[in-house]
């Protein structure tokens, strides 16, 4: 590896390129399929395809691969890293940890020494432990944000974290620009009016308490995608990205008084008002969540970020 100076991020309009890892995903296919009819020049990597996908080059390979990522990155102003083992039972602990962090340290190197000037890697609202540790831990206050204290118990939520930690060091070592996005559930709005359906009588409600019952529709997670490309952006940095409100169909406020009853509140959470501190990633992206599976759809879809 050698230094290198990071490329400006392209400008909107211009003919900008970016790797997309996990393309074969539920938000790799949705954020390649976005960033293309936006006019992207997209390379799309996987190692593994279960249907084509529209892409200026499809790559097989494996992030943990160093010479598949070298390939892969050449030639592209920004990558959105997004390939991961996403829960800590599809596989050992071990397997886990290793995959996730050496995957996001390959790319995240190899995007830094090509000179890449822009990274958004997919985290987790798990990066900070509690809501997937095994012991009755509660959150230290809702809502939840960015600075909530770790309590590390999987390998999953460790590596997320580390990974993280990684960014810094790229930032530092490269100079590339990362932002880390700590993603709730994901899916698209029939999935999440199932399972907001579904929830209410889950045994685990009490359990999914911890990560503020959140989620994110994929049409608002694309949209945070782009706008962590584009936006004016310097140094490492993570944020929470949520929908504005809870997933089951019930009073916040009353899931609170049941399940984290002695966990310290903030703020006032009327309705069904959403457990996830956005200040951040509305600041440094001008974003905000656009969609809410408990509401009709908006008749314009347009991009939810201010000028």
């Amino acid at each position: 590896m050698h230094d290198a100076s990071p490329h400006p991020t392209p400008a909107p309009g211009t003919a900008r390129r970016v790797l997309v890892t996990g393309a074969d995903g539920l938000i790799g296919r949705a954020t390649t399929e976005h960033l293309v009819g936006r006019g992207w020049r997209v390379t799309a990597l996987s190692r593994s395809w279960h249907a084509p996908l529209e892409a200026e080059r499809v790559l097989t390979g494996d992030v943990t691969d160093q010479q598949a990522v070298a390939e892969a990155v050449a030639d592209v102003d920004a990558v959105v890293h997004l390939a991961a083992i996403p829960h800590p039972d599809i596989d050992t602990p071990r397997t886990v940890f290793v995959n996730n962090t050496v995957g996001t340290f390959t790319v995240l190197s190899e995007a830094g020494a090509a000179g890449v000037g822009r990274v958004v890697t997919a985290s987790s609202i798990n990066a900070f432990g509690v809501p997937m540790n095994t012991h009755p831990v509660q959150p230290a206050y809702y809502p939840l944000d960015e600075e909530s204290p770790v309590d590390h118990d999987d390998a999953y939520s460790l590596s997320k974290w580390v990974d993280e930690q990684t960014a810094r060091m790229a930032h530092s070592r490269w100079g590339v620009d990362v932002l880390a996005v700590r993603f709730p559930l994901v899916r698209d709005a029939a999935s999440l009016r199932r399972r907001s359906q579904q929830v209410v009588d889950d045994p685990d409600l009490g359990r999914l308490g911890r990560e503020g019952w959140a989620y994110l529709d994929l049409r608002d997670a694309v949209v945070l995608i782009e706008a962590g490309l584009t936006r004016p952006l310097s140094g490492a940095h993570v944020v929470l990205a949520t929908a504005a409100d809870i997933l089951p169909d019930r009073p916040t406020e009353e899931l609170l008084d049941r399940f984290a009853p002695d966990v310290p509140r903030r703020r006032a959470f009327p309705g069904r008002s959403g457990l996830v501190c956005l200040d951040r990633v509305q600041e440094l992206l001008g974003w905000q969540p656009r969609h809410s599976v408990h509401t009709p759809a908006p008749a314009d879809d347009a991009m939810a970020v201010t000028a």
